[in-house]
């Protein structure tokens, strides 16, 4: 890992010398697996093997602690009971070790420790690691043996990166390096990814995380990994859990953990999974295929049945099956059977029966056609050499024509056979096809593959100036995005009769009347709307005022544009990674729909424009049974004029449009919440002001 100062990280990777605090002969204990593992490596390094008994183990002596060697080791693993662990750390300090590995999990004080480890200039991974692998140095300190290959692993469960290793180790896939992070107590996930993208040996790494403190760096490292050409794939947790039950706008309590971390990778180029086996077919399908450019699949087969279910399965996963050009459509017609489906999926009705070169001469019409990324291969083929062995060389030819057609084309071909696993691995996969026996798998592979295309060069975005003073209440939130451009309705601040019927007579009926403190209205009787007159509007303020008492009251000129679609945009500050600009379909029953897109701020208003795009309510944008579609380059402006206030804010937590009204005229938010930690000088202001009776 590349030095920076003190920071000691290479002892990480190749340590010049290193002793294993705890050795055992005890095949059953990890003294011994790490004992074992390192001295595979005493021909790069000099290795210590440090038990409180000395004596001799595995055929090496045996120091009885770390003050008795000759020379300090530069790395240290700590595999000792936890109550021992700070008094090893203190010997290994006094004699100038640089790094520590902490394998031992619940070690007292571990915070406390991890300073004390930093601020003597050494570093310390862990503790409650499962260790670390690198192939290239031959550092072996971890439990079980791995084998080298292309992957990186860096995993907060030790376990579950052994998982990852022993399903690639299955599949052929080897590890480059493997280091399992723990408690991230010192030295961080971050760091370790950053140093990734000059490790020679890796293709590809696999992350596993469940926790994101640092998210930033976190994925700025992942950015630079995948700008190295280097497929990043990220494994977490947390799908349900919500990033803030206790959210007071729709924007927080919408917003799951995974939509922002979906938001993080994509902003980097990262492909996020969700079990290991998809993982690794993932890494194996990048490694062995073409990236496709798109997500258009042709789905190819020799049953109807089963091209149906590729077809559905690809769908459901967010590639494309759209409908062949009638060109392409018709030169398939002309060289399958009378009774082949040629639109896409493509049956062959017995043609591969017929000739097994039917398949790879139906793919390559398919990868010839400008509207096709990729190509899926469903059904009997891989199958044919085990039922009649005399097909076997037949077969083979067309497993290398298939993988030769993706490399000419640049697009890959993937497979679903009902071969056994050994055979796709000899017809397909050695052809550069990837093969899986279960449908839904080859297209996830496919569909991962499919978003790891290099992320996009992040555009500089021009922020506005920060906020000066205290944002609180509707009035004050409309004044701040209507002085970014953001169009409001026309209204007045009213606190008293008279003021009402003031603002009554400046702006046209009808009216809505709000209590400017509340941020869900409704739901506490805080708003009326289409009050027809100056009379209405004060008898509503009359029954508001004995309900709710004084406050900051705004009456507004009503909305009255037919064919209106509401939509929320809200920025929220989430911790780890700053602001995220949320865009939904909005309105009073925002939860219920919960239709949203999320993306990390701020964002350009061609990034809000996709972001409408991946909306579940978009047709309705585009007009409904007859209704004018709406103007989405207005709400478009809007979403980025929100996320640049967000990100120009550090104080700003959250604010939230909802609604926002489109139409084909343009767009007019009509509600705003916004929600600022005061600065150190309106704390001491409102610490001297008394209490509110109600809250605002």
């Amino acid at each position: 890992m590349t030095d920076a100062g003190s920071s000691g990280l290479r002892a990480f990777r190749d340590p010049g010398s290193l002793a294993v605090v705890g050795a055992s002969g005890n095949p059953a204990k990890w003294g011994y697996w790490l004992a074992t593992g390192a001295l595979r490596g005493r021909h790069r390094r000099r290795v210590e093997l440090v038990n409180r008994r000395g004596g001799e183990l595995l055929g090496t002596r045996c120091a009885p602690d770390l003050r008795a060697l000759d020379r300090p080791p530069e790395l240290v693993a700590l595999c000792v009971p936890p109550g021992e662990v700070a008094g090893v750390v203190e010997d290994g300090l006094a004699i100038g070790v640089r790094g520590f590995l902490g394998i031992t999990a619940g070690v007292p004080g571990e915070t406390r420790l991890a300073e004390r480890i930093r601020a003597a200039g050494a570093r310390l991974l862990g503790a409650n690691s499962l260790g670390l692998y690198d192939a290239a140095t031959e550092l072996q300190l971890a439990w079980g043996a791995f084998t080298p290959g292309p992957l990186a692993i860096v995993s907060q469960s030790g376990q579950l990166g052994s998982e990852l290793a022993i399903l690639g180790a299955r599949s052929g896939l080897g590890i480059s390096r493997f280091v399992s992070i723990g408690n991230q107590s010192d030295v961080r996930a971050a760091e370790l990814l950053a140093d990734l993208a000059e490790h020679e040996p890796t293709r590809a790494v696999a992350v596993y995380l469940e926790s994101f403190t640092g998210a930033e760096a976190l994925f700025d490292s992942l950015a630079t990994l995948r700008a190295s050409g280097r497929p990043v794939l990220l494994l977490t947790i947390g799908a349900a859990t919500a990033s803030s039950r206790l959210a007071r706008s729709h924007t927080g309590s919408l917003t799951s953990r995974l939509d922002v971390v979906d938001a993080a990778c994509r902003r980097a180029g990262v492909i996020r999974v969700d079990t290991p086996a998809e993982l690794v077919d993932t890494v194996r399908t990048l490694l062995t295929a073409p990236v496709p450019a798109g997500n258009r699949v042709a789905v190819v087969g020799d049953s109807g049945g089963q091209c149906g279910i590729a077809a559905d399965q690809a769908t459901a996963t967010g590639l494309g099956v759209p409908a062949f050009p009638s060109g392409l459509a018709g030169e398939l017609g002309a060289a399958l059977p009378s009774g082949a489906a040629t639109a896409n999926p493509v049956d062959l009705a017995g043609a591969g029966e017929q000739d097994l070169g039917s398949y790879a001469d139906t793919v390559e019409r398919a990868l010839r056609a400008e509207s096709v990324d990729a190509a899926v291969l469903t059904g009997y083929f891989g199958r044919y050499t085990a039922d009649v062995p005399e097909l076997k060389a037949a077969e083979q030819a067309v497993a290398e024509r298939l993988g030769a057609l993706a490399r000419r084309y640049g697009k890959p071909v993937l497979a679903h056979s009902m071969a056994e696993p050994v055979a796709l691995e000899e017809t397909l996969w050695q052809n550069g096809v990837p093969a899986f026996g279960e449908v839904r798998s080859a297209v996830r592979a496919l569909a991962a593959a499919a978003r790891c295309r290099e992320p996009l060069p992040r555009a500089e975005i021009p922020l506005p100036e920060p906020v000066t003073g205290a944002v609180r209440g509707y009035w004050r939130a409309r004044e701040l995005v209507s002085a970014h451009g953001i169009p409001v309705p026309r209204a007045r601040l009213v606190r008293t009769r008279a003021e009402l019927r003031a603002a009554a007579e400046r702006l046209r009926a009808p009216f809505v009347l709000k209590a400017g403190w509340f941020a869900h209205k409704s739901e506490a009787g805080a708003v009326a709307v289409g009050l027809p007159d100056a009379g209405a509007a004060a008898v509503e303020f009359e029954r508001m005022y004995a309900a709710l008492g004084a406050g900051d009251y705004v009456l507004e000129e009503q909305d009255r544009r037919p064919d209106v679609v509401e939509l929320l945009i809200g920025v929220r500050r989430e911790p780890g990674f700053g602001p995220v600009l949320t865009l939904g379909h909005g309105g009073t029953e925002t939860e219920l729909r919960a239709d949203i897109a999320v993306e990390l701020a701020p964002v350009s208003a061609e990034t809000a424009l996709a972001m409408l795009g991946r909306l579940r309510c978009a047709p309705l944008l585009d007009g409904w049974r007859g209704r004018p579609g709406v103007d989405r380059h207005a709400v478009a402006r809007i979403a980025s004029a929100v996320s640049r206030i967000g990100a120009a804010n550090p104080r700003m937590t959250e604010l939230e449009l909802n609604p926002v009204r489109a139409a084909a005229d343009g767009a007019l938010a009509v509600d705003a919440v916004a929600e600022f930690t005061d600065s150190p000088e309106q704390q001491e202001t409102r610490a001297e002001e008394p209490p509110c009776p109600h809250g605002h």
